[in-house]
């Protein structure tokens, strides 16, 4: 399958995180490829949208080694990673004691993953690519410890309710999602599948519900340029919407935001935070439809060229 791992594993590795993210039940966006930590190369950086924290990835041939496991932990502690992925052939039985040893030594701010990868043929069939996680945190366990540890108050453990709620429907009726486990905040993030774009959903300040798609590339010029780029095709972005937006383009900081609102906050009656939940549902799922083609179509056309997407 890939006869070289810095050429060929490792590049397939970096377009297929969210598969990863599936199966490790988070939702994995790519930060950089042989990123710097000091006077060594990490294979993949990445961000865990959940938390906006970085994901350190490293992947190897052959059986798990003490080299690899010393760059783990220097990695770790030079980026101050949320999570730590190792992806190996095999996992050595003191790796794995190790791996888990970590999991229940150190604290809630960083989870540790071994992964497995096979790859399967049935008889003529293409083959197929497994992630098997051998040693990863319990993570309802790691969630109720962190809340108790923190202490987080009604109002956080309110936010972790609803969010719960809307990724376990997210994930589950329409696979919008590979995250399992909310945190106590009032935003939640997920992949667009382009670096630099999510959707999200998250209760506002004025006492407003939003659902939005976020451009955040990096790099203020790129991030108006494309917003520029998906404004000029706004009608046609609305009447598919079915309604209209709020064109963000937020010109005092990097970032630009495309987002509908509706009244309402985490403090709602039950019922009216029912209907939040439903419409979040339908608003994410409707954004990712309609922007998902207009934003790749964005991305290879520069502004100027070819009028709105």
């Amino acid at each position: 399958m890939w006869p070289n791992e810095a050429r060929d594993f490792t590049p397939w590795l970096a377009s297929n995180l969210s598969r990863l993210g599936v199966v490790l039940g988070m939702d994995l966006e790519l930060t950089k490829r042989e990123a710097d930590v000091g006077d060594f190369s990490l294979d993949l950086l990445a961000r865990d949208l959940s938390t906006n924290r970085p994901v350190i990835i490293e992947n190897q041939f052959g059986a798990t080694n003490h080299d690899h496991f010393g760059k783990l932990i220097t990695y770790a502690a030079g980026i101050d990673a949320a999570a730590v992925i190792w992806l190996a052939e095999s996992i050595r039985d003191e790796h794995r004691q190790a791996i888990e040893w970590l999991n229940r030594r150190t604290d809630e701010g960083v989870h540790f993953f071994a992964v497995l990868v096979e790859v399967v043929r049935i008889d003529d069939s293409r083959p197929a690519v497994v992630f098997k996680p051998i040693v990863s945190p319990n993570e309802w366990q790691r969630v109720a410890q962190d809340s108790a540890d923190r202490q987080t108050s009604p109002k956080a453990e309110a936010y972790r309710r609803f969010f719960q709620g809307l990724l376990d429907e997210l994930r589950e009726k329409h696979r919008f999602t590979g995250a399992r486990a909310a945190q106590p905040q009032n935003w939640y993030s997920f992949p667009s599948g382009i670096q630099g774009v999510t959707y999200g959903m998250s209760f506002a300040q004025d006492g407003r519900a939003r659902a939005e798609i976020y451009i955040d590339q990096g790099d203020a010029d790129s991030n108006k340029a494309l917003f520029d780029r998906l404004q000029a095709g706004k009608t046609t972005i609305e009447t598919e919407l079915g309604e209209s937006m709020e064109w963000e383009r937020l010109d005092n900081r990097r970032a630009s935001r495309i987002a509908v609102y509706r009244p309402g906050g985490i403090d709602s009656l039950p019922d009216q935070l029912a209907e939040i939940h439903r419409w979040s549902i339908e608003r994410l799922l409707k954004i990712k439809k309609v922007f998902g083609p207009k934003v790749s179509a964005a991305r290879q056309s520069p502004l100027g060229e070819g009028g709105g997407v």
